[in-house]
């Protein structure tokens, strides 16, 4: 969802670096690091690394009470977003939304831009660890009905492309003007929307899914 849906990752680095991240811990935490990370997940790995100063159900109302503003006032959808999805449909392809954020977070996104998917999953769905653990590309491709070496993602973060090629499916990096984050993982990287239109359009590559 984050900055593949809507443009949020520029809103979430400026709140985790100068609000979120300096209430948690002492030391000072790049945003990038955890980038694509669920946030209970996020609270876990601040807490080892880093060690923090307030407990984790602060630290989520914290993060919901941001999660509602960003999505709920401030968000657009990315460029060629809605075309896009229209036109994989038409063309018999399945789409799924994957995210690690939570379905109430998503909810206020699907609601806001009056969006449906064919499938709709988050880390709340899955009894494993979430992105970049493969867990929740594979539970999506299951719902979906497909065998992920069938399916395309599409990810704008290192976490999130560890995950869709490690459950086997094909990654597209997708680079927004977002922070210039890793994304080696991934099978092709683009830079724009119709870059992305024209890597899921015209290569070759698995089709039954996307």
């Amino acid at each position: 969802m984050d900055g593949v849906v809507v443009d949020s990752e520029d809103y979430w680095v400026d709140v985790e670096a100068d609000h979120i991240f300096p209430a948690v811990v002492e030391s000072e935490v790049s945003p990038e690091e955890t980038t694509g990370m669920n946030y209970r997940e996020i609270y876990g790995y601040l807490d080892r690394e880093y060690g923090t100063t307030v407990d984790e159900a602060e630290f989520v109302t914290t993060y919901d009470e941001a999660a509602e503003e960003i999505y709920g006032e401030r968000v657009a959808l990315m460029d060629g977003f809605r075309d896009l999805v229209a036109d994989l449909r038409d063309e018999g392809t399945d789409v799924a939304l994957v995210s690690s954020s939570p379905h109430h977070w998503i909810d206020v996104v699907l609601d806001r831009f009056d969006l449906s998917f064919d499938a709709v999953v988050s880390a709340e769905d899955i009894d494993a660890p979430g992105k970049p653990e493969p867990g929740i590309y594979e539970h999506a491709a299951d719902v979906l009905g497909h065998p992920p070496a069938k399916c395309v993602a599409v990810e704008d973060s290192e976490h999130g492309a560890a995950a869709a090629t490690s459950a086997g499916a094909y990654c597209v990096g997708y680079r927004h003007g977002a922070a210039e984050l890793d994304l080696s993982a991934a099978d092709a990287v683009v830079s724009n929307a119709e870059e992305l239109r024209e890597e899921l359009f015209t290569r070759p590559g698995p089709s039954a899914s996307r």
